[in-house]
This record gives structure tokens, C-alpha cells and sequence, in this order.
């Protein structure tokens, strides 16, 4: 009796010293590693999460697929509507392109128009650029643009002899201006 009570004796302190170890391991590996641990753990369920969301995404088209190739009503509905939807647009754009033909139709008559009624003006004698004034003309009395003498230009004299030409480095006083030196810049 006395050897099974030195077995069970010796059995905690085998019992305890293994778990010595074991917690001096651990422990030295979460001291030296803990943080490589705990990022590459949320690393791991970032990567888990993402994973899970695209498999069902995946599993989704699938069954959309699926759904979709089992029912071909289905599929005509999409193609006749799809097809509806581009009749539409294309009715908006032809509709679109008839107004701006009809505008520049409309641009291109005023144009002529304008074109007549200057050929006519030239043709009376009157000057185009009166047209643009006649306008304001008419609406301000006043005297008439024909009453009132233009006024002239004052003559101009040369501010130098006739010859007089300041690259020349002649003729003009003391002054004279000369090109610099062509080449590198002398410096050290």
C-alpha cells in the first residue's frame, strides 16, 4: 500500500513540472513572438471574413445563374426590356439630333439673310459698319454721325535725324549701343 501512495505522490510532481515547462515554453514564445502572433491573428480573420463574403457573393451568382437558365421567361423579359431601354435612348438621341438640325437650319438662314440685307446696304451706298450703329442711332437724338466733322491726326515730327537708327550706334549722340560678347560666360 505504501508503494501505491509513493505512485500517487510522484505523480503531481511529475504532473507539476511538466506544466513548469510547458508554461516556461509558452511563455518565452508569447515574450519573443506575441505580437507577430496577435497581428498575424487578426490578419487571419480579416482574410476569413473576406473569403466568407466572396464565397457567398459567388454562391449568389450561381444560384442567379441557375435561376436564371431555369426559367427562360425570365431571360426574354431582361433581353426584351434591354432591348426597350436602347429603343428609348435611341428615339431621345434621334430627337435630340433633328432640334439641332432644325437650329443650325435656323443659324444658317439668319446668316443668309444677314448677307442679303448687308449686299443690299452696299448696294444703296450706305456702309456696313453703320448698321451696327443704327440701332443706338435711332434711339438717342442728336446730331447726325454726318454733321460732325472727324477729327484729324496731329503730324508726328521725327524725334531725330532721318538717319537715326539706335542699334547702328550712328548718329545719335553720345550714346552708343553695341551687342554683347557671344560665347560662355566667363565666370569661375
Amino acid at each position: 500500500m505504501e508503494a501505491d501512495g509513493e505512485q500517487l505522490a510522484a505523480r503531481p510532481a511529475l504532473e507539476s513540472e511538466g506544466l513548469r515547462v510547458l508554461h516556461v515554453t509558452v511563455g518565452s514564445l508569447l515574450a519573443t513572438y506575441g505580437w507577430y502572433m496577435v497581428v498575424a491573428c487578426v490578419l487571419l480573420y480579416a482574410l476569413v471574413q473576406k473569403l466568407s463574403t466572396r464565397l457567398r457573393s459567388l454562391r449568389q451568382t450561381r444560384l442567379d445563374r441557375a435561376a436564371a437558365e431555369v426559367e427562360p421567361d425570365v431571360v426574354v423579359k431582361r433581353q426584351e426590356a434591354l432591348a426597350a431601354a436602347r429603343l428609348r435612348m435611341q428615339e431621345e438621341l434621334n430627337a435630340q439630333v433633328e432640334k439641332h438640325k432644325e437650329k443650325l437650319k435656323q443659324l444658317e438662314e439668319e446668316k443668309r439673310r444677314q448677307k442679303i440685307e448687308l449686299w443690299d446696304r452696299m448696294q444703296e451706298g450706305r456702309s456696313c459698319r453703320v448698321s451696327a450703329r443704327r440701332p443706338q442711332d435711332e434711339d438717342s437724338p442728336g446730331p447726325s454721325a454726318s454733321s460732325v466733322p472727324p477729327k484729324r491726326k496731329p503730324d508726328r515730327k521725327p524725334l531725330r535725324a532721318s538717319g537715326y537708327n539706335p542699334l547702328s550706334g550712328e548718329g545719335g549722340g553720345s550714346c552708343s549701343w553695341r551687342p554683347g560678347r557671344r560665347g560662355p560666360s566667363s565666370g569661375g
